[in-house]
């Protein structure tokens, strides 16, 4: 094959992964939306809300296993296309969830929407970092961070407008109904989810389609080349768990997931806790979006270019860290009065907090696309196998966020709950700094 023939299929390959990735980041954006709304429509705790980013990250953990499985039989693309089928019927789900107004059907839908990118993932990940060279693995898949992101933001504003309009006036009014009054009010907010949903479903479904048609490029799987020093004397038989860099790459991939999952699921609630009307920051998570967009922006200029991805997630884990102890100490809104006028002057929020919290996007943004491809390194014929251990980990956003969200309610104050994050933070540390080079031999 021609050199000109490989960089088209390359290109090519990448553009389709990059829909795909567009596609992860919209319907995973689209709970940080969904959580506000919800706890209103099926009037919730705030506990209860976070049940939402359960549901949906918990199939991670069910299905991961089980679509490396599905892997094996129908290849990296025909796996992708049964994802996003999946999907789409999970989409549809929230058509008789809105109309019964049951949030456990709705869990049901997320659920299902969750399994299908389960199968999606396992199956895109390991395929962006194969279908090039390793030690820009972090680069590509930053490229593709951008898709994601860039849908995340358009899935806040886009969803935001149509079921959080005008919320703060609706739970106002609620206050002042009768019962009867009341439930039928609900119904109808209930039933804002169903337009969108329905265009989202179709949306999954034909791309499905059109995916299962097209021709990709097939990666290779290689025997692994790893010299392991944990294996006992005289064995050489080898599974995915005799590969200890692995199993720390997952617990840093789980807390790394809670992580992203809190700094924008949470923002909105957040924001109310500073004093803002949920009208205003329903829009606080696109904030961590652009932040995660000029971290992905920065990570493909500079990975590996000038830094190694090893030492950039060094950084970004020191520099979380400083940005989370930072947004827990600073308790008032001070009187800057430069950054005040000029935030009501672009109608943006100035408390400081507010600020501060969003650059934990930036700082986030190296983490998925350094840990996932280190974590892999030298997996070979275990790569699928490996790469759904690490899908599983995305449970993380399952487990995390209604533990902030209880730790929130147990304190009382939903910013000092923010410290859950330092310990994960400290665990992916460890693992940017030695973790990662666990049975390896240099």
């Amino acid at each position: 094959m021609s050199t000109t023939k490989q960089e088209q299929n390359y290109g090519f390959a990448l553009f389709v992964i990059g829909v795909l990735f567009f596609i992860f980041g919209f319907i995973t954006w689209a709970n940080s939306q969904l959580i506000p709304y919800l706890k209103i429509a099926c009037q919730l705790t705030s506990t209860e809300s976070y049940y939402v980013a359960s549901a949906f990250f918990a199939a991670y953990f069910v299905m991961s296993i089980p679509s490396s499985f599905v892997l094996k039989f129908t290849g990296f693309k025909k796996g992708m296309s049964v994802g996003l089928f999946a999907m789409a019927i999970g989409a549809a789900i929230f058509i008789p969830a809105a109309y019964s107004r049951s949030f456990p059907t709705f869990l049901i839908g997320l659920f299902v929407i969750g399994s299908g990118l389960a199968l999606l993932q396992t199956a895109s990940n390991p395929y962006a970092a194969a279908i090039g060279p390793k030690e820009s693995a972090a680069k590509r898949i930053s490229i593709l961070g951008i898709c994601n992101k860039i849908a995340g933001i358009m899935a806040v504003y886009a969803l935001g407008s149509i079921i959080l309009k005008d919320s703060d006036a609706f739970e106002a009014s609620l206050k002042t109904m009768n019962e009867a009054a009341k439930n039928l009010a609900l119904d109808e907010l209930a039933q804002k989810v169903v337009m969108p949903y329905i265009f989202i479903a179709a949306s999954f479904a034909l791309v499905g389609v059109l995916l299962f048609f097209i021709q990709l490029p097939e990666v290779e799987e290689t025997e692994d080349i790893l010299d392991l020093e944990a294996l006992p004397a005289g064995k050489s038989d080898k599974t995915v768990f005799s590969y200890p860099h692995l199993i720390v790459g997952v617990l840093a991939l789980f807390f790394y997931v809670g992580m992203e999952v809190i700094s924008y699921d949470t923002f909105a609630g957040f924001g109310t806790h500073l004093g803002y009307k949920l009208d205003v920051s329903k829009s606080f998570a696109t904030y961590t979006g652009y932040g995660l967009l000029l971290g992905y922006t920065v990570g493909i200029i500079s990975i590996p270019r000038f830094i190694s991805q090893r030492n950039a997630l060094v950084i970004s884990c020191v520099l979380s860290i400083v940005l989370v102890v930072s947004v827990i100490l600073i308790k008032s809104n001070p009187d800057f009065t430069t950054i005040n006028v000029l935030g009501y002057a672009l109608n943006l929020p100035t408390h400081p907090a507010v600020w501060i919290f969003a650059l934990l996007g930036f700082s986030n943004s190296v983490m998925w696309p350094a840990i996932f491809p280190m974590a892999i390194d030298g997996l070979g014929k275990f790569t699928k196998m490996g790469s759904a251990l690490l899908i599983m980990a995305i449970v993380g956003g399952a487990i995390l966020p209604p533990i902030y969200g209880l730790l929130s309610e147990k304190m009382g104050d939903a910013q000092n709950a923010y410290v859950i994050m330092i310990p994960a933070y400290l665990f992916i540390l460890y693992f940017a700094v030695s973790g990662h080079k666990l049975g390896k031999r240099f």
